[in-house]
């Protein structure tokens, strides 16, 4: 008996250890620990959408009722196609969809997230909760005209011809004169959508993070292209001649949130239409014992008029994160380069 009292005695302390652990999740060292897989997707668009109009939140009967609505959507798209079907009309059928919607993804490919973004017991409508209309503020005049001149010459889209050849283009370099004229996302070296970052947002799919957490040192490897963050903690950035993709990034605890910094960008960040000016600001802080809360400030005068700021719950996972091969050794890299050099002699052809 009193062995069997003695043993529930040691079974209490150790549930009550274990529970107490869990609820506190600190290392060793005594900050709070964020080592862990996530899953960061959610159906929370990066810009609040017009549909919302000035509303910051929904109900959650609202965004229950988008969670059901994108839930028949994606099994409707995961439903066998006719194999019968005629091949799609050359340069796509105009309608939204990758590349015109030849046949890109399924359903089955696309894992974004399955229901609202819920912080504090609200729904927001927007990751981006400054400025307060939910969207980022408007591009200064340089920042304009820089961007208009890297995307005229992808104004036509995928049309079926090497438009680009034509007299209204001739003093334009094409968009797929060579390999290094392609993103970095075509050539498989840098995650699109932003999902390394900084800021690391939600993506179409592989929105798997993991966090491995040091005294000195934290990395956040991104399932996206296999992009992964080394933050130094208490430490300088780096002379601001070093310029990376990703940054340089530097981090502190702030009582109980880590702060991350990340400044030397060179000429092509992950954030789409950002300049190596680029600045963001990052906190993570434990929401609870299964979800840190991501809050991100972006500053960059080259582009913005103003700052912006967004957060969102990164819920953890069981789901492991495994290798992304990208193309499989990118091998549509040079099917698009060859497509457009058969596209060219079609369109010198016919001008003959």
């Amino acid at each position: 008996m009193k062995k069997q009292v003695l043993l529930t005695l040691i079974g209490a302390v150790f549930v009550c250890f274990i529970s107490a652990d869990d609820s506190d999740k600190r290392t060793p060292w005594g900050t709070p620990d964020f080592t862990g897989t996530y899953d960061v997707g959610t159906l929370t668009p990066l810009s609040r959408p017009n549909w919302a109009g000035k509303n910051q939140f929904i109900t959650k009967e609202q965004a229950d009722e988008i969670a059901k609505r994108h839930a028949a959507s994606m099994a409707a798209g995961s439903g066998n196609k006719d194999p019968n079907r005629e091949a799609p009309p050359a340069g796509g059928d105009g309608s939204p969809g990758p590349a015109g919607n030849v046949g890109g993804y399924n359903s089955f490919w696309i894992a974004q997230g399955d229901g609202y973004a819920e912080v504090d017991g609200k729904f927001r409508t927007s990751i981006i909760y400054y400025p307060e209309n939910g969207q980022r503020p408007g591009f200064t005049p340089a920042a304009g005209a820089r961007l208009a001149s890297l995307y005229r010459q992808y104004r036509r889209g995928n049309d079926g011809t090497a438009y680009w050849l034509e007299d209204s283009y001739r003093d334009q370099v094409g968009p797929y004169d060579d390999p290094e004229i392609l993103s970095l996302a075509d050539r498989c070296l840098l995650g699109f959508s932003s999902t390394g970052g900084p800021p690391m947002l939600p993506a179409l799919y592989n929105n798997i993070k993991r966090i491995v957490q040091g005294p000195d040192t934290v990395t956040i490897l991104i399932e996206m292209v296999h992009d992964a963050r080394t933050v130094r903690l208490n430490s300088e950035h780096a002379p601001e001649d070093v310029r990376n993709w990703l940054g340089d990034s530097i981090g502190w605890w702030d009582g109980d949130t880590l702060v991350v910094e990340t400044t030397n960008f060179n000429d092509t960040p992950a954030l789409g239409g950002a300049s190596r000016d680029l600045k963001v600001t990052e906190r993570f802080s434990r929401l609870s014992d299964s979800a840190i809360l991501y809050d991100f400030t972006v500053e960059d005068p080259a582009t913005w008029q103003d700052k912006w700021s967004g957060a969102y719950p990164w819920p953890e996972t069981k789901d492991r994160l495994f290798e992304y091969a990208c193309h499989e050794g990118n091998y549509a890299m040079g099917n698009i380069l060859r497509g457009a050099r058969r596209l060219e002699r079609e369109f010198i052809a016919e001008g003959e």
